[in-house]
């Protein structure tokens, strides 16, 4: 706030001032405090007496020149008109300027804010109008550059930390560190958050605030348990995830807060095994745990982990039976075969392979396009199979009847890769039903373009962007380069029965055929 201050130590008083940031970062407390600077007795000052009567009447609501609105109840063109621009004509009363504070103006009508411009654009001189938002971009443009604007940022852990400390301090209220950190970390940068958490777990608390006490109070499942759950699910201990799971939910704890605690445990377990000093706690006793924990996970399987936690937590919302999700999605984590994370090791089966080497083709339907392996010299190839040719070495020969499909080979390497990534994702996601029986079916640049079953299919995707942008990362995994992921309703269909019968040549065969997939997939 130093330009605040320069600004009231020279008297260079702006007409209008916007303060943006998240809930609960003071730009209403900040408001307030600039009116008392502006409305001093012997003018503005960056340190007013608070004793003062102007200060005191600032503080509770009482100054008669101080004018507080809340926009998001009194945002019509009527309020703003009798609240402002009516009351702009009159010269304050007891202070040097009269000052309009609006809370979260964003949520003004668009027409309060044509009444509104006006004034803010001309105003009388002894008029100030101080706006507050938590949604910046909704401020219209012709407003935003008439008024100073000053951002509020979230305050880190250690900020927060101190804040309790010191409010407790005052209040004589004593806490355990490892308290405050907690209430801190549930605040999630707010200090007003912060401090109404504190007070609700003060009030409860019949001596030292404790963080079994801050556990209890906001909901929280203790580390030891979350520890216990995350390395069961690690260890593929399923009895073991169904008795921690018993005994949270017999204390009282939602399936939601389960996650939120893990979520939380899983983020101060990232920064333990990274040794990043943010957020780290006071306490060496619980420090070594976490070091302890963190280390029996290891790194992989603890951002896997909270990769999946982060999933989990956006699908919980829609559940209609939580806990019995919430124990079936641990034990498929707990159950999964790992080896199924790894994209790039499942492609690099269906991938072409060089030129002698022999790799079986993965399984598919009856008129599904794969790449097939190359043949070594004499190998050969039953009759009705429908396949890519690969290169061969020389001698080797095709039974009657082998079809050759004059297909694009970069569309065909790429509906290899495409079938191979829709096995790796688990079982029990949506997006993978969604993706039964899709078809690549043109590569245009960096675009690929997929063709579903049915509109619903697509539009499910799109109903949430995250949804294809899932899909959309696990494929540039598992090429190993950028692509743009458009899906569409309407696949094309399989070649016909007749269209199978009849050979064509191919437009590049044998090693020129190996060549290009090199060239395309490896480049």
């Amino acid at each position: 706030m130093r330009t605040l201050r320069n600004g009231l130590a020279s008297g260079r008083i702006a007409h209008a001032y916007l303060f943006t940031g998240p809930r609960g970062t003071g730009k209403t407390s900040t408001a307030r405090l600039l009116a008392k600077c502006l409305c001093s007795e012997g003018g503005p000052t960056p340190d007013p007496d608070p004793d003062s009567e102007v200060s005191k009447a600032i503080a509770i609501g009482a100054c008669v020149d101080v004018v507080e609105m809340d926009a998001a109840s009194e945002s019509g063109v009527d309020d703003i008109r009798t609240a402002i621009v009516e009351a702009v004509e009159y010269k304050p009363m007891m202070c040097p300027y009269k000052i309009f504070i609006i809370d979260e103006v964003h949520d003004l009508s668009a027409k309060a804010f044509d009444a509104l411009l006006k004034t803010i654009e001309e105003p009388p001189p002894h008029v100030v109008f101080i706006l507050a938002t938590t949604e910046y971009s909704k401020v219209p443009a012709t407003i935003r550059s008439r008024c100073q604007k000053f951002e509020f940022h979230r305050g880190s852990l250690a900020d927060l930390v101190d804040r309790l400390r010191f409010v407790a301090s005052a209040e004589g209220i004593e806490a355990e560190a490892a308290a405050l950190t907690a209430i801190a970390r549930m605040a999630d940068g707010g200090f007003r958050d912060a401090l109404s958490l504190f007070e609700q777990v003060a009030l409860t608390s019949d001596g030292p605030v404790t963080l079994l006490q801050v556990q209890q109070q906001l909901g929280l499942v203790s580390d030891e348990l979350i520890d216990s759950l995350l390395l069961a699910t690690a260890g593929r201990d399923v009895p073991t995830i169904l008795r921690v799971l018993e005994t949270v939910f017999r204390s009282g704890r939602d399936p939601r807060a389960v996650l939120d605690s893990m979520m939380y445990r899983l983020a101060d377990l990232t920064r333990s095994i990274y040794d990043v000093e943010i957020g780290k706690l006071d306490d060496a006793a619980q420090e070594a745990g976490l070091h302890e924990t963190a280390a029996k996970l290891g790194p992989e399987r603890l951002l896997a982990l909270r990769a999946w936690a982060g999933e989990a937590y956006k699908d919980i919302r829609d559940i209609s039976l939580p806990g019995l999700w919430l124990e079936s999605r641990l034990i498929a984590e707990a159950t999964r075969d790992p080896s199924l994370t790894t994209h790039r090791a499942v492609v690099a089966q269906s991938a072409p392979a060089k030129a002698g080497a022999t790799q079986p083709a993965p399984p598919a339907k009856a008129g599904a396009t794969q790449l097939a392996p190359p043949a070594k010299s004499g190998a050969t190839h039953e009759a009705g199979a429908t396949q890519v040719a690969q290169p061969a070495e020389a001698g080797a020969t095709h039974e009657a009847g082998a079809t050759r499909l004059n297909v694009d080979d970069e569309v065909a390497a790429m509906q290899a890769i495409w079938l191979a990534m829709i096995q790796a994702l688990p079982e029990n996601i949506a997006a993978r039903m969604r993706l039964h029986d899709s078809v690549v079916e043109a590569i245009k640049g960096d675009r690929v373009l997929v063709g579903l079953q049915g509109q619903m299919h697509v539009d499910w995707f799109n109903e949430k962007p995250q949804r294809i942008g899932y899909v959309n990362a696990q494929l540039n995994a598992a090429t190993g380069k950028e692509h743009r992921l458009e899906l569409r309703a309407g696949k094309k269909k399989p070649p016909s029965p007749d269209q199978l019968n009849q050979a064509v040549e191919l437009p590049a065969e044998g090693q020129a055929l190996h060549d290009k997939v090199v060239a395309v997939f490896r480049s």
